[in-house]
């Protein structure tokens, strides 16, 4: 099936592709396949061809949110980091491709003279990814600035959501919910002065720097925030900062966060995971809720 896809798809997967070279954390299988189209037409065909053919499909942004089980992903992945990647600046709105880095998206914003992205400009993630799970830092999340998105079902059909209707929450939205694909999104912001901004971002790159262990390979925050608690105090207060399986590893710098200090596999970090779930209830009586998004199959022993 993944051979007749890929003629469907002028030859353009990549077969057997090691995870591990698509994810921030370096850890994954490999994927059957997987291919990253060039535009939306590219995508929708992917996507039409894989439902027609029956092969399932698994779609990743910039892979900064995500761990691949050791045993990999089977059927298509569908990678949209580096493609659809346009940013056209309407006024005091801007008009987005998902595959957009959010960096990238900051800066343009910026450079334009309007402000209510700087938050974001420390994401390493793509504009679908974040719209997916209303990614947020430092008081900003994505519902506060987005206005309509353009999507696909995984059947390859357009639909379109705005405001209400793309339900955000605490990491959260329809996206995800409904398992649409983000193909476009129009942003509202305000005008801003431009030094104000710089020096906004520059301020919280600062803070990411001292207290985020951004030289080593992670997902970022690993649990989501639990009602009235922090996860990383929750976790620090276990005395589970540094605890280790494998190479799999609690930050000693900021213990929301799980890193690869070596050749970690997803099993040492699902391990690690729940051994800090098990650890953390029991002292505090509070279950975490992963953040990170976990896909693919375990490695058959």
């Amino acid at each position: 099936m993944l051979d007749r896809l890929n003629q469907s798809l002028g030859g353009a997967l990549s077969f057997d592709e090691p995870m591990n070279r698509h994810t921030s954390f370096r850890i994954g299988g490999p994927a059957d396949a997987l291919f990253i189209p060039r535009d939306a037409g590219e995508l929708r065909k992917a996507l039409k061809s894989a439902q027609k053919l029956d092969i399932p499909v698994t779609v990743i942004g910039n892979g900064s949110n995500l761990l691949v089980r050791d045993g990999g992903i089977r059927g298509l992945v569908i990678k949209l980091s580096g493609t659809l990647d346009y940013v056209h600046v309407l006024g005091t709105d801007l008009r987005a491709g998902c595959g957009v880095l959010l960096s990238t998206l900051s800066h343009v914003a910026v450079e334009a003279g309007l402000r209510g992205l700087e938050f974001a400009a420390g994401i390493p993630g793509t504009l679908g990814g974040a719209l997916s799970m209303n990614a947020g830092a430092y008081d900003g999340e994505m519902k506060d600035v987005v206005s309509a998105v353009r999507a696909l079902t995984l059947a390859g059909d357009e639909v379109e959501l705005r405001g209400e209707e793309l339900a955000f929450g605490y990491r959260h939205s329809a996206l995800k919910a409904r398992d649409l694909v983000a193909v476009e999104a129009t942003l509202a912001l305000t005008p801003g002065d431009k030094e104000v901004s710089l020096a906004r971002i520059a301020e919280l790159n600062r803070l990411r720097r001292e207290k985020q262990p951004i030289a080593l390979p992670s997902a970022g925050s690993v649990f989501k925030r639990p009602p009235g608690h922090f996860a990383g105090r929750l976790i620090e207060q276990a005395g589970l900062k540094g605890c280790r399986i494998g190479d799999a590893e609690v930050s000693t710098l900021h213990a929301g966060f799980i890193v690869n200090v070596g050749n970690a596999t997803a099993r040492d970090v699902l391990d690690l995971i729940f051994h800090v779930q098990s650890k953390v209830r029991e002292q505090s009586g509070v279950t975490l809720e992963p953040e990170v998004r976990i896909v693919g199959e375990d490695m058959d022993l």
